[in-house]
C-alpha cells in the first residue's frame, strides 16, 4: 500500500499544514486556568489534546517531544516554524533513549518539555513512563495540561486518540493540574497520579470554562 505521505512529498505537506496553522493561529484565543507558573517543568497531556501546546506560555522555551516517524518529521518541521523547539524520540521506555540526554540537558538549562504521555500509538489514556524518567533525572515537576471549548469550531476527530483541534474562530481554555513530583514514589504511582490528574481536568473542564466566561479571561488577555 502506497503511503499518501512519504519522504518525497513531506516538505510540501508540512508547508501546506503550516500555512493553514498560521491562519488558525490568528483565529484561536486561549486563556489559562490554574497555571502553576513553574519552569523548568515537563508539561504532560493526552495525545488527543496535543494541540494544547499552542497555549503554553513562552513557546520559544518549550521543547515538544515528537516521534521519529515520517509523520513526526512533518510535525517537527511545522512546530519549529511556529516557534517551538523539538526533540525527536518517544515517550515510551525504549524509544526515549535517543533523546533522553538532550531533553535532560534542556531541562537543566531552564527549558520546558511537552510530552503526550499516551502517544504516539496508545493505548488511549495509558501513561508511558518516559516523562517520569525525565522528571527524576532532571529533578523537575510534571505539570498536567488539558484544554476545552464549548464552541462548535472545537472539533473532535474519530481517531484512536479522539484528537481535538480548533477550526475557525475558537475560544479555548488551557487548564493545569497541580505539579506532580517523583520523590519517594514508584514509576507506577507517578503514572497513576498523572492519569488521575488528566482525567480529572477533563471532568472539570466544562465547569471551569463557564467560570472563565464569567471572569472574562479572554478579554483580560487582550
Amino acid at each position: 500500500m502506497v503511503r499518501l505521505i512519504n519522504k518525497k512529498n513531506m516538505s510540501k505537506v508540512a508547508d501546506g499544514v503550516y500555512s493553514w496553522m498560521r491562519i488558525q493561529d490568528k483565529l484561536t484565543y486561549i486563556a489559562e486556568y490554574n497555571n502553576p507558573g513553574i519552569s523548568p517543568c515537563i508539561y504532560v497531556m493526552w495525545h488527543g489534546n496535543q494541540f494544547c501546546v499552542h497555549g503554553l506560555p513562552d513557546r520559544g522555551n518549550v521543547n515538544i517531544l515528537i516521534s521519529t516517524s515520517i509523520d513526526g518529521e512533518i510535525i517537527s518541521a511545522i512546530a519549529r516554524k511556529l516557534g517551538y523547539q523539538t526533540c525527536r524520540g518517544s515517550s515510551g521506555r525504549r524509544g526515549s533513549v535517543s533523546g533522553t540526554l538532550q531533553m535532560i540537558t534542556k531541562l537543566k538549562n531552564g527549558e520546558n518539555i511537552a510530552i503526550m504521555v499516551d502517544g504516539p500509538k496508545g493505548p488511549l489514556h495509558s501513561v508511558k513512563h518516559g516523562a517520569i524518567t525525565l522528571a527524576r533525572e532532571a529533578g523537575v515537576p510534571i505539570v498536567p495540561v488539558d484544554w476545552y471549548s464549548d464552541n462548535l469550531t472545537f472539533l473532535r476527530f474519530p481517531t484512536w486518540d479522539k484528537m481535538t483541534c480548533p477550526f475557525g474562530p475558537t475560544w479555548l481554555l488551557n487548564t493545569y493540574g497541580e505539579p506532580i513530583y517523583t520523590d519517594g514514589k514508584t514509576d507506577e504511582q507517578v503514572a497513576e497520579e498523572i492519569k488521575e490528574s488528566l482525567l480529572n481536568l477533563q471532568k472539570l473542564a466544562a465547569d471551569r470554562y463557564k467560570e472563565a466566561k464569567k471572569l472574562k479571561l479572554w478579554q483580560k488577555k487582550k
